[in-house]
């Protein structure tokens, strides 16, 4: 039956490549979470690197920036100890003299932005540059406010968070000078009363070898320093926010649109505007993408091949049903003009024949039509073949009316030869192939069935042989034997006995179990054909399951 809807197909993958080509090492198993992953480790090394050497290179202005200020307070501690210089005054316990300290903490020894403090034996300030300083410390007013304009609001809280802050910046300095008035030189990062980073550095003043007091000098442009630091950064975090947006995007253009675009395809088969995806592009990919569009391309692929199984089966069944209906109808209406007795008994006898036909031909529809969900239903398990041949036979032989022909099974003695599949199915295979043998046997003739193992097909070396005396298969039927609705007989068999369909349902079965089924004749001496045989060959259960 001809379908109205088009069914795009997928171009064939290579031979070979019938299943997804995996590569052996990935990430997790996944190409793209390792791309994923690598995209974000890579903007997370940017800016761990440069975190880094932007670290190493504060650091290293910071220590150039002690070093100068350690190495000024140096030259300013040897002029302050140095009685010629008048600083230094007393004898024999010398100390410092505040006047002459504040002339030379002036602004033409100190340089701009930095501060000098100096302090006595007990810690006390004794000169501070900016209380000499000419320049006027501080910053800017803001610009004056239009006259009414209320004035700004003013958090109860700040002044008490503003005294905490210079509490704490006096501890600092006081436990800096503290530990240099012990004699050894102090480099420190802290915050001023005013709540800037400063560098400082605390140098003790000796004369000779007495500690007369400490001086601190200290540089305020810190947040000059860290600002470049911040402007240095910027170059590593754009970059690493190029990488970020460059892996959003190829992972939108890698992984979100193939998706979408398969989304897309799936919404057509779903909408009945197409049978199969078909996305070559995608199907290229070595990737999970290129996995999941090859695993969609084949399953719509497949459901439509079912789809026209189905189309074709159903074609078939009213053809095969439409035949016995129409003979049964011709025979009812012939039947009324028939003036004879032997006339009617003949019609009658038509009638019952094309009426079992027709009950033997809707039983294997049926059982056609249920048959994969019965393989999909029944859970697989070790059965002997042995045994269950032995049941099979044992049933028609009990059953076996005058004049039909008999079933001798063969087997070896003492070899139970187990595989593993569904008993209900695989006895209805042997039954099947039986029932066909039967019908092609003459008047009193031998069914032989044998079961041996066959150690030259490792895959499959259970065999089941079916024979009769028959006439045989044509050898140009020998494969077609197998198609649904399946009827050509030699002249003298009986008609309507088979539907067409055991030996179709037969192969199917067989195959689901991981093995085959095969026809062929026996012959003679003489090479002439005198019977049909049947091969069903399956694998052993220490062969894993195939089913």
């Amino acid at each position: 039956m001809a379908s109205g809807i088009a069914i795009a197909k997928a171009d064939p993958l290579p031979p070979g490549d019938d299943e997804p080509r995996r590569p052996l090492k990935r990430f997790g198993g996944s190409r793209l979470g390792g791309l994923i992953l690598a995209l974000n480790l890579l903007s997370l090394l940017i800016l761990f690197v440069g975190a880094l050497a932007l670290n190493e290179w504060r650091r290293g202005l910071i220590e150039a920036r002690q070093e100068t200020l350690a190495a000024q307070a140096e030259l300013l501690v040897r002029v302050l100890g140095d009685e010629r210089i008048g600083v230094t005054k007393g004898e024999p316990t010398p100390s410092l003299d505040p006047i002459e300290a504040s002339r030379w903490l002036r602004d033409n020894f100190i340089l701009s932005g930095q501060r000098a403090r100096l302090f006595d034996i007990d810690g006390l300030l004794v000169a501070d540059s900016f209380a000499v300083t000419e320049a006027i410390p501080g910053r800017s007013l803001p610009p004056a406010r239009p006259a009414g304009t209320p004035p700004p609001m003013v958090d109860p809280g700040e002044h008490t968070r503003n005294e905490a802050a210079l509490e704490r910046a006096r501890d600092a300095l006081a436990a800096e000078v503290e530990a240099a008035l012990d004699g050894q030189a102090q480099s420190t990062l802290r915050r001023s009363e005013s709540g800037d980073r400063v560098v400082s550095v605390s140098i003790p003043v000796r004369h000779v070898r007495q500690v007369l007091g400490v001086l601190t000098l200290e540089a305020g442009d810190v947040n000059e320093t860290l600002d470049a630091q911040r402007r240095a950064l910027m170059p590593f975090a754009l970059v690493a926010l190029g990488v970020s947006l460059l892996s959003s995007l190829l992972l939108h253009l890698f992984v979100a649109r193939p998706v979408m675009r398969l989304s897309a395809a799936a919404d057509e088969v779903r909408l009945q505007r197409a049978r199969a995806i078909s996305l070559p592009d995608l199907e290229g990919r070595k990737d999970e993408i290129g996995d999941l569009a090859r695993s969609l391309e084949t399953m719509t692929q497949t459901l439509s091949d079912r789809m026209d199984a189905i189309e074709r089966f159903a074609a078939d069944v009213s053809h095969e049903i439409k035949n016995p209906l129409t003979s049964i109808r011709s025979a009812l209406e012939t039947l009324p003009l028939v003036k004879t007795e032997t006339q009617r008994e003949k019609l009658t006898a038509l009638l019952q024949q094309d009426v079992r036909r027709l009950d033997r031909l809707i039983t294997d529809i049926s059982n056609a039509s249920r048959l994969d969900a019965e393989l999909a239903r029944d859970r697989p398990r070790t059965l002997d073949l042995t045994t269950l041949l032995t049941e099979i036979v044992g049933v028609y032989e009990a059953g076996r009316k005058p004049g039909e022909p008999r079933i001798a099974f063969e087997a070896p003695a003492g070899d139970h030869i187990l595989v593993v599949g569904r008993d209900g199915p695989l006895g209805q295979v042997f039954r099947n192939l039986i029932d066909n043998a039967r019908s092609f046997s003459p008047p009193n003739g031998l069914v032989r069935i044998g079961l041996t193992r066959d150690p030259s097909d490792p895959d499959r070396p259970a065999r089941v042989s079916i024979e009769d005396d028959g006439p045989g298969i044509p050898p140009e039927n020998l494969e077609t034997v197998f198609q649904r609705f399946y009827t050509s007989r030699p002249k003298g068999t009986a008609f309507g006995a088979n539907s067409g369909l055991g030996l179709s349902i037969a192969r199917q079965i067989v195959e689901a179990h991981g093995g085959h089924v095969q026809a062929g004749n026996r012959t003679d001496e003489r090479g002439a054909i005198t019977g049909a045989r049947f091969e069903v060959a399956l694998p052993l259960a220490s062969a894993g399951r195939r089913g």
